[in-house]
């Protein structure tokens, strides 16, 4: 992991198509000063939605541009509102975590330096959120129309977040309100699988990423995908590997999801 003030908020790679991908939660970046205030529960960062940048590696090869979080989701959560307004009626995590998913401490201690989270909201969560803005701005004037996928991991089974076992592939839509009717059709409908179970707008229905930015009114298309790490990962290690196998049967799936955004695209055009 990465312990620096002068880390970039983000990775970013231009696409040449409507499609941005956006990674928020896999960055393992700390500012100075957290890494030994991590408590033992969380200093291996379990709640990393574990390799997911790596998982969609090669969606380049479509068109889609890419952007990817370098800091830790316990510095602040990229896809939880400014104002830490609760998403879903049940429980969360907040904007700046001090709980894991498993409700244990984040922090051995809980800074109060409100001068620390100033400079995190505007130098990390609004400089995150704002390359989203000019990069769906910029895809729309060129094509009329963006598209972006909000791309998320979880253990299968997190009971301090939700009951019983998650199923593989969660597509979230904010209830049908971030993305036209057509692309959320296409969409889930290219997740069907004998290898793996599906939901749509289920436990996962999109977080701050998808309901900020989803505007289907004005021809901006948002949608999250919530995969269980169960699909593509080691679950065994603190730091969880890629499973090569099971990792390359599900980049199929995600081949069939980025293809069906693409095929909508062109049926747009």
């Amino acid at each position: 992991m990465s312990e620096l003030n002068n880390l970039a908020a983000y990775r970013f790679t231009a696409g040449t198509s409507p499609l941005l991908i956006s990674v928020p939660h896999s960055g393992l970046g700390l500012l100075k000063g957290m890494q030994e205030n991590l408590s033992s529960d969380a200093v291996a960062l379990p709640d990393t939605d574990w390799r997911v940048d790596e998982l969609y590696a090669g969606v380049a090869d479509l068109g889609a541009g890419m952007l990817i979080a370098n800091y830790s989701r316990y510095v602040v959560d990229l896809n939880r509102p400014a104002d830490d307004a609760q998403l879903y009626a049940t429980e969360t995590s907040g904007l700046y975590p001090s709980e894991t998913f498993l409700k244990q401490p984040v922090w051995l201690y809980q800074s109060k330096a409100d001068a620390q989270q100033q400079w995190i909201m505007k130098n990390i969560w609004q400089a995150y959120h704002q390359k989203i803005t000019q990069e769906l701005q910029r895809i729309q004037q060129r094509y009329g129309y963006a598209i972006l996928l909000d791309a998320h991991s979880i253990a299968p089974v997190v009971p301090g977040l939700f009951a019983g076992v998650l199923p593989d592939l969660n597509l979230g839509s904010n209830d049908g309100r971030s993305a036209s009717a057509s692309l959320i059709a296409m969409a889930y409908a290219s997740l069907e699988s004998h290898d793996y179970s599906r939901v749509l707008d289920g436990r996962f229905k999109g977080g701050a990423i998808t309901r900020g930015f989803g505007r289907p009114n004005e021809n901006i298309h948002a949608l999250q995908l919530e995969i269980s790490q169960s699909t593509y990962l080691q679950l065994a290690d603190a730091w969880p590997q890629i499973d090569k196998v099971k990792a390359s049967r599900l980049r199929q799936t995600i081949q069939r999801l980025l293809n069906s955004l693409l095929e909508w695209q062109a049926g747009q055009s």
